[in-house]
Formats: structure tokens, C-alpha cells, sequence
């Protein structure tokens, strides 16, 4: 039986959470010398989401016991084998149904494309925090992150082209197949392919870096100012087809436009750095958002108090983190709490 078949789908972003689930930084080679600061970078993101829901961080072995002492009390820490600390990606995709059952989709997961190794302990974490968490677990074939899809709870789902289609991932799969693979995994009825990003060589394109729901059938899409910039066409692409399409139920999009942080924010020599102001993490009753440290962080948390006028938007001022190509979504995986119920 498929989880569409039991009436799983993937619950949108703001649906009521159990908790959230992190991992503790630990790839050398991605963060090199900014490792320890990229931590301290997680452990501002753990503690203020702490503040709105529980929060288990998954850490390796051997560096559990670093990670308690630096999370303190407000964390709960997990000792697990990872390899990488992007749960997005790697974790599970939590479902329910209509009678409050709960389950987890575990998707393959072969490091964006191969581009990391090793990744096996990564590829398990489907299926180990399912049995954390303890919930039944649907396995798939399919290549894909968490990153690279957006659920409105409502049966339509967001995704990329550049990604999802990738060979990289999916080679011998055809969009029909992939579509049907995501219709039957997570539960939805429309899937709406976005052109997606060949400028990101980290995710290839993952949507959660240039787009989030707001509310069903409204989402905020990221802008590029400068016309100069290559990826200033392929956002405008992406936010045309929102634009022209419809969701599961029919309805037109509303696309609010967001800017993404600019080419200043970046630090010198840093490559592959972070720039969206989309990529931040709904918890219960907040918006846990990322902020550089600049004079654009004002504007953007503005738009984001108006999107969700009934959360504490809660600006998490980082430098680091970015650093490893993503932001504050990208770290964390949101359980959905039973019956809608936190």
C-alpha cells in the first residue's frame, strides 16, 4: 500500500508541529576552518526555535556530548550516525491522514546528485528518526530532498525541474514518472514544475531557496534586483509560472515578491554562500528568519510580519551557516503534531 492509498499526505509548513529535528555540523571538508562557528550558527537557530516547540538534535557519536553542553537544556540531543547536517534533505517527510495518524516518507537520498561522499549514513536517516519517532515508514526510490518540494496541505505540491528531473537523481525517470512517484509518496493531487535554478550547483535549483507558502494558493517568491545577474531571468521565469498556474483546488496564486539578500552580504572568498531570505523555518506560532546583518534584513522581516500576521517573526542574525550553501529551512525538518494537535 502507497500512503495516498491510506489517505497520508504531507501536511503544509504551518500545520501545528510535535517538533523540529536539526543535526550537528560535522563535514570538515564542506565548512573547513568555519566549522566551529557554523555550529554556534546552529545552536542560535535551535534555541530560538526551542522557544516555540520542542527540538531534537541528531549528533553524531562522538560529538554528542559537545553538542548537549552547547545547546543547553532547551535542546534535546540525540546520539545517531550522520555524515552531514542538512535534515531538510536527509530526514524523513512527515504525513498524516484525516483521523490523526502519523507516518514518515523516506525518499532516497544519494547527496545532491553524488556530490558528497561518503552519504550512507545520510541515506539511513529516513528510516532511523522514523523509528525515533516512532512511526511507520514508506520507502521510495525516488531520488529527492526535502528541499526540493513545498506541500500547502491542500493537495498541491512545488517543485523544480532542474532538480527533481536531474540524471543526476533520477536518471531513466520520466516527469510522468516523477510526478506520479510524488503524487503517491506525499499524499498530493497537482504538482506544479517550476523551471527551477542551473545557477545553484550545491541543490541544483532546490525550491525552498527562492520560494515558501505563505497560506494556500499565496506564496512569497524571491526577486533578483539586478538585471545584470544570471539567475535575474531564471527568477522571473519561476515567478511567471506561479503567476499562470493553479493549484489542486483551482485557485489563482497570489506571488508576493521578497528580495534576497545582496551581493554584499557575502564574506570575501566565500563560495556558494546562502543568500535567500525565503529559506526560514515556521514553528508554532513564530517565523524563525534568517538575518545578515545589513540594512535589507529590516524590509524583509516587514514582509514576513505581514505574510503571517499571527506569528512572532524571530530574525536570527547568522553569517556562517551560509557559508555551507544553505539557510535556516534547509537544517531543520518540521514533525507534524497527531490530530492537528501540538
Amino acid at each position: 500500500m502507497r500512503p495516498v492509498d491510506l489517505g497520508y499526505t504531507m501536511p503544509a509548513e504551518w500545520a501545528p508541529h510535535a517538533r523540529c529535528w536539526m543535526a550537528w555540523p560535522k563535514r570538515v571538508e564542506l565548512w573547513r576552518e568555519h566549522l566551529e562557528a557554523a555550529r554556534e550558527d546552529y545552536v542560535r537557530v535551535a534555541r530560538a526555535i526551542a522557544r516555540f516547540e520542542p527540538l531534537t538534535m541528531i549528533a553524531d557519536p562522538d560529538q554528542a556530548a559537545d553538542a548537549r553542553r552547547r545547546c543547553g537544556s532547551s535542546v534535546s540531543v540525540v546520539s545517531l550516525p550522520i555524515d552531514d547536517s542538512w535534515l531538510r534533505d536527509s530526514a524523513p517527510t512527515f504525513l498524516v491522514n484525516a483521523e490523526g495518524d502519523r507516518a514518515a516518507a523516506a525518499f532516497t537520498f544519494n547527496a545532491w546528485g553524488n556530490k558528497y561522499q561518503p552519504h550512507d549514513k545520510d541515506a539511513a536517516l529516513g528510516e532511523r528518526i522514523a523509528g525515533l519517532a516512532e512511526l511507520p515508514v514508506f520507502r521510495s526510490k525516488l531520488v529527492v530532498e526535502g528541499g526540493g518540494f513545498l506541500s500547502d496541505g491542500e493537495g498541491t505540491l512545488i517543485t523544480a525541474e532542474t532538480c527533481v528531473l536531474n540524471p543526476n537523481r533520477n536518471p531513466g525517470w520520466s516527469k510522468a514518472d516523477v510526478e506520479a512517484e510524488l503524487c503517491a509518496t506525499l499524499g498530493v493531487r497537482k504538482v506544479i514544475w517550476l523551471p527551477g535554478d542551473v545557477e545553484d550547483t550545491e541543490t541544483d535549483g532546490h525550491v525552498d531557496g527562492y520560494v515558501a507558502y505563505f497560506k494556500p494558493a499565496a506564496v512569497l517568491c524571491e526577486v533578483v534586483a539586478d538585471p545584470a545577474d544570471p539567475r535575474f531571468p531564471i527568477m522571473a521565469e519561476n515567478r511567471k509560472v506561479l503567476q499562470m498556474e493553479t493549484d489542486a483546488r483551482g485557485r489563482k496564486f497570489e506571488v508576493i515578491p521578497i528580495a534576497e539578500a545582496p551581493r554584499s552580504a557575502v564574506p570575501a572568498g566565500a563560495q556558494g554562500y546562502c543568500r535567500s531570505y525565503v529559506n526560514f523555518y515556521l514553528a508554532n506560532g513564530a517565523v524563525i528568519a534568517p538575518a545578515y546583518g545589513i540594512t535589507e534584513d529590516a524590509a524583509v522581516i516587514e514582509t514576513l510580519r505581514r505574510a503571517y500576521p499571527t506569528r512572532t517573526v524571530v530574525p536570527v542574525s547568522l553569517q556562517d551557516l551560509f557559508r555551507g550553501g544553505g539557510g535556516i529551512h534547509c537544517i531543520t525538518q518540521q514533525e507534524p503534531a497527531a490530530s492537528g494537535k501540538v
